[in-house]
């Protein structure tokens, strides 16, 4: 038998020396990253405790923590000061977000796969005109789209807030699903064309399966957009039927009188429910979606 190399008591006292040094230093990381994480959630911890409090506890006490919890706030928040309730705002979101988020998805998929796999003529000039509209203010397109859209009739509804998205019009969906596509091997769209298969059958059966996880991301940041758009509404929107999330919490500040914090709070918490729910349900696709679009093959 081989007899087993000797380890000096100086080389044992190097090796603790730097296991020690690796747990100080891993320790000191996590403490750092846990305060910072504290001090990022506490706002949104704050919000949630405030919304079970009166609106006397909020501007008396800094603590997160109510001292006699209720739900007036959400009770009062849901009726409005309007004759619908929150659920119709709920629904008008929904109205606005779900056609967005599918002609979002088609639109920018048949696009991005377009420009990755196939060659025409100006493709690069066409390929750098829809890059060169991610560097274009959407303060500058603001008053000639109002414009169009009066001028067709959709203004005071949802057309103007969803049918750009389903005509590709969001070219940072676009570009981010052409550097997925460009990851993505040929080899089984070949395979598939040999056995007969045409574009469109290639595309549907073959490259959308595996576009999946960039699909969900695509769709993951469209809903979290919408959701959290303010703007878009307030000026293609006028009737208060119409109002998504957004403009109906703006319905809770009252200038002319002391606003109800404790409702505000409890209808926000409420808005930002839906965002919260879909991230943490497709948070795994939405980072594999991320980290292979960045990869380019």
């Amino acid at each position: 038998m081989t007899a087993m190399p000797q380890i000096s008591a100086d080389t044992l006292a190097n090796m603790e020396k730097q296991r020690r040094r690796a747990r100080i230093s891993s320790t000191f990381r996590y403490s750092l990253l846990i305060i910072v994480g504290l001090i990022m959630v506490y706002p949104l911890v704050w919000m949630f405790g405030a919304s079970f409090k009166t609106n006397a506890e909020i501007f008396s006490s800094p603590s997160f923590w109510p001292k006699e919890p209720t739900v007036q706030g959400y009770i009062d928040g849901w009726k409005t000061s309007t004759p619908y309730t929150f659920a119709k705002f709920f629904m008008n979101s929904m109205m606005i977000i779900i056609p967005k988020m599918i002609g979002t998805a088609i639109s920018c998929t048949l696009v991005a796969y377009g420009f990755a796999r196939f060659d025409f003529p100006f493709k690069k000039i066409i390929f750098s005109t829809v890059i060169a509209t991610l560097l274009l203010p959407n303060v500058v397109t603001r008053i000639p789209q109002y414009l169009l859209f009066r001028d067709i009739g959709w203004l005071d509804s949802f057309l103007p807030l969803w049918v750009p998205s389903a005509l590709a019009g969001d070219a940072f969906f676009v570009f981010m699903l052409i550097q997925f596509l460009r990851a993505i091997p040929r080899d089984m769209e070949e395979a598939a064309r040999v056995d007969g298969a045409n574009t469109l059958q290639t595309l549907i059966y073959i490259v959308v399966p595996m576009l999946t996880p960039a699909l969900i991301s695509v769709c993951l940041f469209q809903f979290m957009w919408t959701m959290n758009d303010f703007l878009g509404p307030l000026i293609y929107l006028s009737s208060v039927e119409n109002y998504p999330i957004s403009l109906a919490l703006k319905l809770s500040i009252d200038t002319t009188e002391a606003f109800a914090w404790n409702q505000i709070l409890a209808m926000s918490c409420l808005a930002l429910a839906p965002s919260l729910i879909v991230f943490f349900m497709a948070q795994k696709y939405f980072i594999e979606g991320i980290s292979t679009g960045g990869v380019k093959g």
